[in-house]
């Protein structure tokens, strides 16, 4: 319920779609709803109802809700249930916020440098490869060392469980919303990665350490097998809510530096500014769909020129991509010299959008992503020491996002190869 009633977008989720193959780009579709409703208007889509907003008031009202009024876990769980059954969300006690408090990024630091060292020595000398196809099994690497035990990613089994993670990946909801999950195999998958941590964790000795030791000692008042298998189930949610948009991420930045050789060059002496890159690739290639699902009777909602009684069950949502590279002049334009201290500022020719919620990288105040510090760093470690140890001849001419992706850090629509030789 929604009022006064906003006016209605005749638009469909992908993930909703009666084409089993859907082929029109969702930031298309927002933005034609835009252009023709204003900055909000709803949406009925499956059985649900939206509220969307990309109004200014309206953003900054976004990022104030409450999680107990206007519940962010809930819609995620909602879309992310539809890849993964709820076996992996029932009885977490680890979740991945848990695993970034302020000591964690630099407790993390010494085991990142280690996954890195390891991707790095097994390019050998030369050779090719796809980069999000790398950044993905770096990201892997990087995850399981951290909340993990740096014993995993140094396992025989190492790539087994990798393989069963990746087809666990609940991105897939809004990465490809035109594919079907095949729940049997999901649920394969799922036991087969428990089964595997368990073993990996015993041969390390029970040596725990790390992230995997606080997950184990969450457990510790539960019986051996139940609590095995609650620790490995926290560890495999831990990992796929923290690691879905790391390796892309890192992946559009590599990309961008290797796109723009002059601001590389001046990046891999200068901390700051690889700072500003690892946040500017993330904002320009944000395709998040950002969802608050009314979990209270009803909250207020102020877009600026109205204030409209958003009932329970109600969704509102915006999606980012929309404002990231319209919401001021320039935006449309790579420039890591727009960011000071994780903050947008205005870079020369352009000027900083106002409100601030308008554009984001990692979000805003109570929704600002946990990992953010833990992220910049592995983007920032991981593109440096690649960069730094390779020579790299891009074997591509433009990079596009996949155009049917609705959620998350995109994807790439084609291959992005790269040659290399040792330096």
């Amino acid at each position: 319920m929604i009022s006064p009633a906003p006016p209605v977008a005749d638009l469909t989720l992908p993930w909703d779609a009666a084409d089993a193959a859907p082929t029109i780009d969702p930031i298309e579709q927002f933005t034609a709803a835009r252009a023709r409703h204003g900055d909000t208007f709803g949406l009925r889509s499956g059985d649900r109802d939206y509220l969307v907003t990309f109004s200014p008031t309206g953003m900054q009202s976004f990022y104030g809700l409450e999680e107990s009024e206007a519940s962010k876990g809930v819609a995620d769980w909602r879309m992310l249930r539809r890849k993964v059954g709820d076996d992996l969300f029932r009885g977490r006690r680890t979740l991945p916020h848990d695993m970034f408090g302020r000591s964690d990024a630099e407790r993390y630091r010494h085991v990142l440098a280690h996954a890195i060292r390891t991707e790095l020595e097994l390019l050998g000398n030369d050779g090719e490869f796809e980069i999000f196809g790398w950044t993905r099994r770096l990201g892997h690497r990087l995850g399981l060392a951290s909340w993990g035990a740096p014993t995993f990613v140094d396992h025989a089994d190492f790539d087994a469980l990798v393989t069963h993670l990746d087809l666990l990946d609940p991105s897939d909801v809004f990465v490809r919303p035109d594919i079907s999950p095949q729940r049997n195999a999901v649920d394969q998958a799922l036991e087969a990665a428990v089964e595997l941590i368990g073993s990996m964790s015993a041969d390390s000795g029970n040596a725990y350490d790390h992230g995997w030791g606080d997950i184990v000692a969450r457990w510790a008042d539960q019986p051996d097998g139940v609590a095995r298998r609650g620790a490995a189930l926290d560890l495999i949610l831990v990992h796929l809510g923290s690691m879905s948009n790391l390796f892309a991420a890192t992946g559009w930045m590599i990309v961008d530096l290797l796109s723009h050789p002059a601001i590389c060059h001046q990046a891999l002496g200068d901390t700051a500014l690889l700072e500003g890159c690892a946040l500017e690739s993330t904002r320009l290639a944000q395709r998040s769909i950002m969802l608050r699902e009314v979990v209270a009777e009803y909250v207020l909602f102020d877009t600026g020129d109205q204030v409209y009684e958003v009932g329970r069950g109600t969704t509102i949502a915006t999606l980012l991509p929309v404002l990231n590279t319209s919401a001021a002049p320039g935006l449309d334009r790579y420039d890591p010299s727009r960011w000071s201290r994780r903050r947008l500022i205005s870079a020369p020719g352009s000027s900083a959008p106002e409100p601030r919620e308008l554009v984001t990288a990692f979000g805003h105040g109570r929704h600002s992503c946990p990992a953010q510090p833990f992220s910049l760093h592995a983007m920032c470690a991981s593109a440096a020491a690649l960069l730094e140890s390779f020579e790299l001849t891009p074997r591509f001419d433009t990079v596009e996002p996949q155009r049917v992706q609705i959620g998350g850090v995109a994807r790439s629509q084609t291959p992005c190869m790269v040659t290399y030789h040792r330096r």
